[in-house]
């Protein structure tokens, strides 16, 4: 019966410890998708593909591949996002569960009919404090009326 206490006392203890673990990660989690979120409305390049993973993969939910590395990522945003002044993502509402991090965002940006906005969802993986995947859920866009 000491012995069997002896058992469920470690095994909660050692919840406990994953209890504590776990805001942690979550907090790392989130300061990184947050550096990236800051990076990306200065449209500083260099900060931006500094909470990429090299092997980072962007993808259209539910698996549709879009970016492959961290070349790929960063011939992207520096040639078709950065270069647009009107860029500027918001965060309306944020999920953060151990590495991962879900942001429902708001997006201003120039479409090609003129100044408009976007919603988006992004799901993004943090490992070893680095974004290693984005799954990209691309909603409703309009243009801004004039």
């Amino acid at each position: 019966m000491q012995a069997l206490n002896r058992t469920a006392m470690g095994v909660a203890l050692g919840l406990t410890c994953i209890a504590y673990a776990a805001p942690s990660l979550a907090s790392d989690a989130q300061s990184v998708v947050q550096q990236q979120l800051n990076a990306y409305n200065a449209h500083d390049i260099r900060a931006f593909m500094a909470t990429y993973d090299p092997g980072a993969e962007v993808v259209e939910f539910p698996a549709k591949p879009l970016m492959k590395g961290a070349a790929q990522i960063q011939e992207f945003y520096e040639t078709k996002r950065f270069n647009d002044p009107r860029l500027h993502a918001t965060v309306d509402k944020r999920i953060v569960m151990g590495n991962v991090v879900i942001d429902y965002e708001q997006i201003l940006n120039t479409q090609a009919a003129g100044p408009g906005r976007m919603e988006a969802i992004a799901i993004y993986e943090v490992n070893d404090g680095k974004i290693t995947k984005v799954t990209l859920i691309r909603g409703s866009a309009s243009l801004d009326k004039q």
